[in-house]
């Protein structure tokens, strides 16, 4: 058995997905979704982000935490290959990990200061579910961090996917208009499954406080409904 090393939550990310259905395959791909990272009350300092707001990207370590508890696997499927081929778990981001640990880099927009949250980080292309623990954030250092000579392995083949969106204005005008480009954005990656080809399926997706209703023909998404979601009370 591994040794056991104990990580603390330093802060958890508030975002438009209150469920995993729809929430971007990595990060940066929707780059006007919008998120906030609110800190523990243990980490509300204003001197732990002091200089940081002169990098305009960080990296953000979080636990996908509702992988946990559930049993990893050497070989998964990627939803890109269709989910049909098997890979490494470790040639993959799949959640299904030993220390079901994620990694996104995203772009930081500002930094807010409140007197009850501390510093309040607002960022950019975030690929995390509302709530996702946070584990540690650093910043993103271009000359050692980018390297456009990379090779992408399988999944590269697929980086260019992408679908039409098709937004009737009676259901579009429903959605607030600073979160529209995103949705938009959102629903061209295609968030079905890979193995759910159903031209007839209507798919429901959560969005802020909005579900999405939208069915997918060849590679035109259309829109067909939406409505304010049942909250939690």
């Amino acid at each position: 058995m591994g040794e056991i090393f104990k990580i603390r939550k330093i802060a958890q990310i508030r975002s438009d997905f209150p469920s995993k259905f729809g929430i971007p395959r990595q990060s940066g791909l929707a780059d006007e979704l919008r998120a906030t990272i609110i800190f523990e009350p243990e980490y509300r300092d204003a001197n732990a982000v002091r200089g940081l707001d002169e990098f305009s990207h960080i990296w953000l370590i979080w636990q996908f935490s509702k992988a946990v508890g559930k049993k990893w696997s050497p070989t998964v499927k990627p939803p890109r290959l269709g989910g049909n081929t098997r890979m490494g778990v470790f040639a993959t981001r799949s959640p299904f990990r030993p220390n079901n640990l994620g990694l996104s880099c995203v772009k930081l927009e500002k930094i807010e200061y409140s007197q009850t949250l501390g510093p309040v980080l607002t960022v950019v292309g975030a690929d995390l579910l509302d709530g996702t623990p946070i584990y540690d954030i650093k910043p993103y250092l271009p000359y050692v961090d980018s390297h456009p000579e990379a090779l992408g392995g399988f999944a590269q083949k697929n980086s260019d996917y992408g679908l039409e969106v098709v937004f009737p204005e009676e259901w579009l005008s429903l959605v607030p208009e600073e979160k529209r480009h995103a949705l938009i954005q959102v629903l061209a990656q295609d968030p079905r499954p890979s193995y759910q080809i159903d031209p007839t399926r209507i798919y429901g997706m959560e969005f802020a406080e909005l579900e999405v209703k939208f069915t997918v023909q060849e590679q035109i998404l259309t829109v067909c409904k939406v409505e304010k979601r049942m909250m939690e009370k």
